[in-house]
């Protein structure tokens, strides 16, 4: 059984990668989907974090990256895939994510697994990873140490 673990990950966290392990004891395949979302404002390009996701997921069999541009519930129809899966850090994240799943349901059927964050990494954010950075803090406890890496440099001079 496939399941999609959709989202921006500008950058990808160890949050991030906590879930996609986790799912993926749970399911066959993971397809990791990096979402173009233009209503946001990333740091790093598509292809930049399509090619950070790669690394970080690189050996893992069963594990796969995509993007998608659109609605989520087409890309999955597109992927032949019913199942959604999210991770959910606090109530705030519940409020928003309810209301996606539900609309996903009802759009196309969708089904959406939420869990939750493992207590070490429920404060995490790719937000916050970024404000850190941006202020030449030490990111490297959130991030994998290529993604750290690739953080210092996209900041160097700008703090």
């Amino acid at each position: 059984m496939k399941a999609i673990y959709p989202g921006t990950f500008d950058p990808i966290t160890n949050g991030h990668i906590d879930i996609i392990e986790r799912a993926h004891r749970r399911f066959q395949t993971v397809v990791v989907a990096v979402s173009q979302n233009p209503g946001k404002m990333p740091l790093f390009t598509l292809e930049e974090r399509i090619g950070m996701v790669k690394e970080v997921v690189a050996g893992r069999e069963g594990v796969e990256v995509d993007s998608f541009d659109g609605l989520l519930v087409d890309y999955a129809k597109s992927r032949d895939v019913g199942i959604l899966v999210k991770g959910l850090r606090a109530v705030t994240d519940f409020d928003y994510e309810l209301q996606m799943a539900q609309m996903n349901h009802k759009l196309a059927e969708v089904e959406t697994l939420f869990m939750v964050a493992t207590p070490s990494h429920s404060f995490l954010s790719s937000s916050l990873v970024k404000e850190i950075a941006r202020f030449g803090g030490d990111v490297s406890a959130f991030v994998p140490a290529e993604v750290a890496r690739k953080m210092k440099e996209r900041f160097r001079g700008e703090a």
